[in-house]
């Protein structure tokens, strides 16, 4: 096919072939900035331009960043390093000198934290780029100052600190809702109103990631199972798995293996009857039966070990290369009715040795091996070693998410229903049917979906009191105290607006709410909301960095004119310049509707 040459097209009056020639001020004689030859302006909305602003929602132990206007951050990575400890903890030393000790050394990491945001993951320059902070309600006010002193170091021109909760409603096109937001620390439920975070109705708890973690770690550590790798190729061959199994060392289970475990192999498993599990947890293993004497001795953990929380192990292994393979009808984890007739058996170990008697039965899913480092004194084997993962610890392991303790250990659920009650009335439907559950830990595998039917299990009525088998005493007993009789009318009204297997409707509020926001992960959903707010160039209270050099010299001066020790817990005046809810006074919100109504006297005759 034939073609003819091209012919050339007259040049458009507002566009030349060439590059037009501009005249550049030289830096050395003005501070004027041209604009490029091919914009008017010296703003540029292209990829290379300045307007986007940065979004940075420090977590604890993961950070996203990115810029606004983008549908997911740009970096991820974990703020403490490869092991994935966490920048700050609930705790804080009581000591002055240790306090300022540990202010110190977590300003030097949040220092190595920012330069790697900018230099990094960004590759840009924080003198041309505003900050959104996506900040926990109840982040300290210390961090909060700290972050904002390096940002404004390093000259950002201004830092606007926006709620996570807030924004996650951002993001799924909403400003009415119940926010619970699963993270490493501690969960928290937050109701908002009219894009208005309501604040003293605020529960949490510490039942989250690094609680589930060190749950997660005690199950391994007594019921699961570890295979050396054998001394020779020989060895491998003759000596059968089940002769070189033995109890898992802690040295196996390092910070990045259990995260691993956590992230790859658990999930979250369907409700537990009360009722059967109540009488299963009492039926502690008595008896054995004919399947439960083919345990080896490799089932009993020896006397002298106890329940261990996860603060008590390190981790300073690398993470090695982890390779999984289902067992199918493996028998080498340990049963947990050996552990029953285990002599020496502490108070821990009998709480965890029920919970197996009683998930054991209540699971289907399959044991999983998974190839580790093996500890320092192994070395000379050969290869990896093999972590046995029984099935049943893969699927329960959550269930501690979903247990409430005392006062101060509510479970999921019951944090829920306790916003819901400090609620105004006629808000209650509204939030109930508007729930959002967002951060790294609801991202297990069916946990917004257990979520749910925990929150509709603690709505039920409690059972009745067993009936009396003497006469009943002539005098009126109390009725059982219920908890949730204020919120139980709203059982028809439950709705969570990301659950990806809503269950069926029973309100038409319900139906058009269950499952209706967009198919962001949770973890997510604070910074995409944060990067909405930046491209509308809105976002929380803002501070400019010349209002920061102002208040930094009153300071300055006010400390040089006053002769007092140096106290590292004093409070400063820039204090009061970054916003905290729990120091300033809410907004007033709507007026009350007969606020300008005329008032009408009546006059008796």
């Amino acid at each position: 096919m034939a073609t003819s040459p091209a012919t050339p097209r007259a040049p458009r009056n507002n566009y030349g072939p060439t590059t037009p020639a501009t005249s550049r001020v030289s830096a050395t004689i003005s501070h004027a900035v041209q604009s490029s030859p091919h914009y008017a302006t010296t703003r540029r909305h292209s990829l290379y331009g300045v307007e986007d602003r940065v979004i940075i929602d420090p977590g604890s132990r993961i950070w996203k960043v990115g810029f606004s206007g983008e549908g997911r951050p740009r970096d991820l990575f974990y703020a403490g390093g490869s092991s994935g400890a966490p920048l700050w903890r609930l705790r804080r030393a009581v000591d002055p000198v240790e306090r300022a000790e540990e202010d110190r050394i977590l300003e030097l990491r949040l220092e190595d934290c920012l330069r790697s945001v900018f230099h990094d993951s960004l590759l840009a320059d924080p003198k041309a780029r505003k900050v959104i902070l996506v900040e926990h309600p109840l982040l300290p006010l210390y961090i909060k100052e700290i972050i904002a002193r390096i940002l404004f170091e390093n000259q950002v021109p201004s830092v606007s600190f926006a709620p996570s909760h807030l924004l996650s409603l951002f993001a799924v096109g909403r400003i009415t809702g119940l926010v619970i937001d699963c993270g490493h620390l501690e969960s928290v439920a937050l109701p908002i109103f009219a894009a208005r975070p309501l604040f003293p109705q605020i529960q949490t708890t510490p039942i989250a990631g690094s609680h589930l973690t060190s749950h997660l770690r005690a199950l391994l550590l007594l019921f699961a199972t570890y295979l050396p790798p054998p001394t020779s190729l020989s060895t491998s061959i003759n000596v059968p798995a089940a002769n070189r199994a033995t109890r898992v060392p802690q040295e196996v289970l390092t910070d990045a293996v259990v995260e691993e475990i956590k992230t790859r192999c658990c999930f979250v498993g369907d409700v537990l009857d009360s009722s059967t599990s109540q009488q299963q947890q009492q039926q502690r293993g008595e008896t054995r039966g004919g399947d439960d004497d083919l345990g080896s001795e490799m089932d009993i953990p020896p006397s002298d070990s106890s329940f261990t929380t996860g603060s008590e192990f390190g981790g300073g292994a690398s993470q090695p290369d982890s390779e999984f393979s289902i067992i199918t009808g493996s028998r080498q984890s340990g049963d947990a009715s050996g552990l029953a007739g285990g002599g020496g058996v502490g108070r821990g170990e009998g709480y965890l040795q029920a919970l197996a008697n009683m998930y054991k039965r209540h699971s289907t899913a399959t044991d999983i091996q998974m190839r580790v480092m093996p500890p320092p004194a192994q070395q000379t084997g050969t290869g990896r070693g093999t972590l046995i993962i029984p099935g049943w610890i893969r699927e329960r392991a959550t269930e501690v998410l979903f247990e409430g303790g005392d006062v101060d250990e509510s479970s999921l659920a019951e944090v829920v229903l306790d916003a819901l009650l400090k609620v105004p009335r006629d808000l209650r439907k509204t939030m109930a049917s508007s729930i959002l559950v967002s951060g790294g830990t609801a991202m297990l595998p069916g946990f917004i979906p257990r979520l749910h039917a925990e929150i509709v299990r603690a709505c039920a009525p409690p059972p009745p009191p067993p009936s009396p088998s003497k006469t009943p005493s002539p005098r009126h007993e109390k009725p059982m105290y219920d908890k949730y009789a204020g919120v139980r009318p709203l059982l028809p009204y439950f709705a969570i607006l990301n659950n990806p297997n809503p269950p069926l409707a029973a309100s038409e509020r319900a139906k058009a709410n269950a499952g209706k926001a967009p198919a962001f992960a949770p973890a997510m959903l604070a910074w995409v909301g944060g990067s909405l707010a930046g491209a509308l160039k809105t976002g929380g209270a803002e501070v400019a960095r010349e209002r920061w050099d102002e208040v930094e010299q009153s300071q300055n001066m006010a400390d040089d004119s006053m002769d007092v020790s140096d106290d590292p817990l004093r409070e400063g005046p820039r204090k009061s310049i970054l916003p905290d809810w729990t120091r300033m006074p809410l907004p007033m919100g709507a007026p009350p509707a007969n606020a300008n109504a005329p008032t009408v006297s009546v006059t008796s005759a």
